[in-house]
């Protein structure tokens, strides 16, 4: 059984802790600490019946563990995934992995060095819509037009940092997942509404291949979307990921047959997946799902978006 400690007590860091308790009931890991500088947070764990030792940071913490769960804010990654990893731990990193591509760069290294296993937290990737993608393979041929969207009401967290590297980074790494390549350009568009950061950008990525897709995030929105849609000469294929709704309508379509199929899908925990494939990683000493080199890519697309923000202008690499 994997000893985990999870590094952060806060909104998420929550979640990731019930996930691991969750899965210890299937014999893949044990929770044996908590780091957060937090004082109360022993009291917090123990109110929701989980009595773990808790520390104030890694220097601090002195339980015997193979896996580490970075739930920290983005600014600390670096420092505490290097940490981990000098100490040959195998690290899950929510996203972004890092600040600074430059940071990534050299965490990649690291981890291929130590010969650990490095899990960044794309949890959009662990979607039950995309087993049921499996036989649409038609709508991604050619050079498909892309087109996802995320948008939220303001909530107020996660203001330190702008809506670029809070909610457009899952995007660009799920459009690198279904395009299969990195973009070699983008032109962006932004406003700052609610902070003194980009509040909503919308950005147009084009491919080697062709292909070409648009981004836009949002969290000043008047209610909460989730989607993507592709489009190619086969048809129109749009999946809800909010409301698990996929819906098609191809080219080949005749009067006899319907022009727009709607498919509902059941929902999934997605926390508790990418956390049960690491694991299964581990112990099978393979590739995780959305590995460093994954993190490296999102992070470096995050930075040009930036670049083509402040610059005013479609930039290019």
């Amino acid at each position: 059984m994997i000893k985990v400690v999870v590094f952060g007590y806060g909104h998420l860091g929550r979640w990731h802790v019930d996930k691991v308790v969750a899965l210890k009931e299937e014999g893949l890991c044990e929770l044996v600490g908590v780091v957060d500088h937090h004082p109360e947070t022993k009291k917090k764990l123990s109110d929701k019946g989980i009595e773990v030792a808790t520390f104030k940071s890694f220097e601090e913490c002195n339980v015997e563990y193979d896996a580490g769960i970075i739930v920290t804010p983005t600014s600390t990654h670096f420092e505490l995934a290097s940490q981990l990893i000098a100490a040959k731990k195998h690290v899950f990193c929510e996203k972004p992995m890092t600040s600074t591509y430059e940071e990534a760069t050299q965490l990649k290294q690291m981890i291929e060095e130590a010969g650990i296993k490095l899990q960044v937290g794309h949890s959009e990737r662990y979607h039950q819509i995309w087993p049921e993608l499996k036989d649409k393979v038609d709508y991604f041929k050619g050079t498909p037009i892309l087109r996802l969207e995320r948008q939220a009401p303001f909530k107020g967290r996660a203001t330190d940092v702008d809506v670029v590297q809070d909610l457009m980074i899952r995007d660009i790494d799920l459009m690198m997942f279904i395009l299969g390549d990195r973009p070699i350009s983008v032109e962006a568009f932004g406003k700052k509404q609610r902070t003194d950061k980009w509040d909503f950008v919308r950005a147009l990525f084009k491919f080697n291949s062709g292909a070409v897709a648009t981004i836009s995030v949002g969290r000043n929105h008047t209610e909460e979307i989730r989607n993507f849609e592709v489009v190619n000469d086969f048809g129109c294929l749009q999946v809800d990921l909010f409301r698990r709704q996929l819906r098609e309508a191809r080219s080949s379509a005749t009067e006899e047959s319907e022009f727009v199929v709607t498919k509902e899908y059941p929902p999934r925990d997605h926390l508790l997946e990418e956390q049960r494939l690491f694991y299964n990683s581990i112990a099978a000493d393979e590739r995780t799902v959305v590995n460093e080199e994954d993190g490296l890519n999102a992070v470096y697309v995050v930075e040009q978006v930036l670049n083509s923000l402040e610059l005013e202008k479609s930039v290019s690499w």
